[in-house]
Parts: structure tokens; C-alpha cells; sequence
């Protein structure tokens, strides 16, 4: 199949009115992901080297994610919205371009998989002219259905347009479609809109397709890949279906999920085998973790990478440009953004690590922060390898700890220290005899003053 062209066209210019949103219905995300951008990648992944986006006016923000998630796709925009046939020709110049397969997919439907569209094109591949993807489920009301004869497909029947009988049927209309380039563009434009709605049905393609004595056939794929989103409350569950997805690969894959339904991952989350998630994990964009990592409960992490043999959390935060080489320890309550820990590092508690780089072996105490920000610009902060920094202090970026420092606690530093300094930043301690019973005394005696 590889010596076939493809060319998807995906329609991507409905309003989404239900979902009572500014946003283009399928820039609404699924995973931290766009869902018009799930389809984009399952089509590069099936093959398809050419992609046609149909989108709606005033859509600059969906065309300007189509350009960096897909540069090679073209945007074509559906000034009036007159049906999905109607959408599909509105990529006419790619569809004059008389590829091998032409595929009509929807924005809306994120969790189609790149082996569901190799099916499709399998289809045409082996003398189908046009392929009709279905799906079995329990409940067929509201679907169109799909009328079968002696493994051929016959017509594509309608909720409201159904016999008794036909409502029966289980096997139900997706929506998406494989047409053979030779007959696409044919197919498409013969379809009319006499219809209550005077809209031009991609469905319609099905009758066409048989009164001119093509093959028409059916693939079979899964409802919960099939599956549309309208509202906010599809979208939470196509959220919750996709997040069963990946925790269900993550497991075939060699992690260990602890409580799998209480980990959330990200479309592009990379966990490689070995790695154990406890409870309560949160996985954002762009998170690689390495094997035998352990992300330990109520961690959230984003745009970071954890080095074989970590440990992060409980209650940690790796925010983006966090990477911790191997055997380092990111303890509770401790936050590090575009920091690299070198390996067998560690921050064990109640820090805040920012725009740094911490050596090999080095230990930040609990409570040790670097001022990273002025005000105006960031600021960075070097600590040299095997150094250890004691509790509560504070690192004035910028500033360079060499290999082997060690910062007594409390301290505030604004100075570089050499190699295998000690370094205090802080006020000598003074101790008044009696001065607490002499202030006590001083302070009721104001405060009886007031009274």
C-alpha cells in the first residue's frame, strides 16, 4: 500500500455551537492536544502524504496551528456551510490532483487511530471504490445505519428514515470514507441537495456509487474511536476514553501504574519500561520519563526529563525545561523550572529550584531557594558538583557555587563561591540575658497603656 498516493481531506469548519465556546470546536484538546491535531498525526502516520484542511472564515487561529502541526497540509476555507459533501469539495484542487486514495475524515473525531485509516485505505487498496467506516454498539438510536448485502453496502439509512427493521441494525455510519481517486471527484460533485435542509450529504455518495455499478463496501472499526465530540460533556468523555487509552499502553509497555485511573497523561507523554507512577500523577506536555524512574504520589510534571533511576515527589512540580540525570531525588514540595540536576543530585524538601544547574552529588537543603527573577530578567544560578547548600538558604542569581562549596544554613548569598569554600550569608547571632522577660514586660505595659 505503500506505492499508493493518499490525499485526507479533513473537515474542520464546523461552528461547534454546543460547545458554547470563542474557540473552533476542533481546536477544543484532548490530551493537551488540539483534537484536530490527534487526526493530523494519525494520518501522517497511516500515510497519508497529502492533507487538505477545510476550515470556516475567520478561523486564524486553527489555520495557524495546522501550520505548525502539519506544514505540508492546505487549509481551504467553506464560506457557507451547505453540508459535508458540500465541505469535501471545497478542497477541489487537491482532489483534481487524482491521487491514488482519497479520504474524508473529521476534525471532531480525536481518537481515530492510524491503523482504523490503514484499514480504509486496505480496503480500496484490494478494488473498493468507495469504503464506508462503521461500528457496532449497543445503542444504534440516532446513528445511520449501514445496510449490507452479501458483504456489499447498499445504501447508508437514517434514524428518521429507517424501517422498523432497519432501526434494529447495530452497524453503524461513522461517517468516515475511503473513495478511489479515479471516481472521487465524480462521486462528490454528483451529489445534489434535495433534501428538507437543502445540504449536500457526503452520505449521499453511497447510492450514487452503486447506481454507476462501483464496489461499495464497509470497514469495521471501534465506536469509541469513531466517536464525535458537540459538547463539553463529549469532550470529557472522549477525555476520559483517551486517558484510558494511554494508561492501558503505558502497562503493555512495562510501567507500573499503582492506581491507573488517577494518572493523567499527556498526547505525547514518553514512559519507558520500568518506570513506576504512583497515585495521583499529572503528566502535562512534552514529560519523558526514563526506566526505573519513580514518580511518587500528587506529582505534577510538564515539559520536563527524569533520568533512570529518579525519584520525584510525593507532592513535587517539574515545570518545563526541568531535567534530572540519573539516581537524583526531587522530593515534596519541591518546584524545579528549566533546571538540570546532575546525576545522584538531589532536592529532598520544600524548595524552589529555578533557571539553575546543579552539580553531581550535590545536596540542596529544605527550604533553599534561587532568586532567579529581578523583576525584569531571569537570571541563572551554577552549583558545582558535590556541594552541599544548608536549609533556608537563599542563592542571589546570578551566581556560580564552585565544585565542593558548603553553605552554611540561613544563608543569603549574592557572591560566587570558589571551590570547596564555606560560605555564610547571614547575621551573627546575638543572646540578651533576661531579654525576653524584659520585652514581655514592656509589651503588657503598652498594651494596658491602650486599654
Amino acid at each position: 500500500m505503500t506505492s499508493r498516493s493518499c490525499l485526507s481531506i479533513l473537515l474542520a469548519a464546523g461552528l461547534g455551537t454546543r460547545m458554547k465556546s470563542d474557540l473552533p470546536k476542533v481546536m477544543h484538546e484532548i490530551g493537551g492536544l488540539p483534537m484536530v491535531g490527534h487526526v493530523l498525526n494519525a494520518l501522517q502516520t497511516a500515510g497519508s502524504e497529502k492533507v487538505s484542511v477545510v476550515i470556516g472564515p475567520e478561523a486564524s487561529t486553527l489555520q495557524d496551528f495546522i501550520g505548525q502541526q502539519a506544514p505540508h497540509a492546505r487549509c481551504y476555507v467553506q464560506h457557507d456551510r451547505l453540508g459535508t459533501a458540500h465541505a469535501a469539495l471545497a478542497a477541489k484542487p487537491s482532489l483534481e490532483l487524482n491521487a491514488d486514495d482519497v479520504l474524508v475524515l473529521f476534525g471532531d473525531t480525536p481518537l481515530v487511530t492510524p491503523e482504523t485509516v490503514a484499514k480504509v485505505r486496505q480496503a480500496l487498496a484490494a478494488g473498493a471504490d468507495l469504503a464506508v467506516l462503521g461500528f457496532e454498539t449497543g445503542n444504534p438510536f440516532g446513528y445511520g445505519r449501514l445496510l449490507t448485502e452479501n458483504g456489499r453496502l447498499v445504501a447508508i439509512r437514517e434514524e428518521k428514515d429507517a424501517s422498523d427493521e432497519e432501526r434494529r441494525i447495530t452497524f453503524c455510519n461513522s461517517g468516515i470514507m475511503g473513495f478511489s481517486g479515479a471516481h472521487a471527484l465524480s462521486l462528490l460533485e454528483a451529489i445534489g441537495n434535495d433534501n428538507a435542509k437543502g445540504e449536500y450529504y457526503l452520505t449521499d455518495a453511497v447510492e450514487i456509487a452503486n447506481g454507476r455499478g462501483l464496489s461499495v463496501v464497509s470497514v469495521t472499526g471501534s465506536q469509541s474511536e469513531t466517536q464525535g465530540i458537540n459538547t463539553r460533556a463529549q469532550l470529557a468523555s472522549c477525555e476520559a476514553d483517551f486517558q484510558d487509552r494511554m494508561r492501558r499502553s503505558a502497562m503493555d509497555n512495562g510501567c507500573t501504574l499503582l492506581a491507573p485511573q488517577t494518572v493523567f497523561f499527556s498526547h505525547d507523554t514518553q514512559l519507558e519500561a520500568d518506570v513506576i507512577v504512583e497515585q495521583n500523577v499529572v503528566f502535562g506536555a512534552g514529560v519523558k520519563v526514563t526506566s526505573g524512574a519513580q514518580i511518587r504520589a500528587f506529582s505534577h510534571l510538564e515539559g520536563a526529563v527524569v533520568g533512570a533511576g529518579s525519584v520525584v515527589g510525593p507532592y513535587a512540580r517539574l515545570r518545563p525545561g526541568a531535567v534530572l540525570g540519573a539516581d537524583t531525588r526531587i522530593g515534596n514540595f519541591v518546584e524545579v523550572k528549566n533546571a538540570t540536576f546532575e546525576t545522584g543530585a538531589k532536592a529532598n524538601h520544600l524548595s524552589y529550584i529555578g533557571d539553575a544547574r546543579v552539580g553531581a552529588k550535590s545536596n540542596i537543603g529544605a527550604g533553599t531557594i534561587t532568586c532567579n527573577y529581578d523583576g525584569f530578567l531571569k537570571h541563572k544560578t551554577e552549583i558545582g558538583a558535590g556541594s552541599f547548600v544548608g536549609s533556608n538558604s537563599t542563592l542571589v542569581a546570578p551566581v556560580k557555587l564552585g565544585d565542593g562549596v558548603f553553605v552554611a544554613a540561613g544563608s543569603v548569598i549574592t557572591d560566587d563561591v570558589a571551590h570547596d569554600a564555606l560560605a555564610f550569608g547571614r547575621s551573627r547571632q546575638v543572646v540578651r540575658d533576661s531579654g525576653a522577660k524584659d520585652l514581655r514586660k514592656r509589651l503588657r505595659a503598652e498594651k494596658d497603656e491602650k486599654s
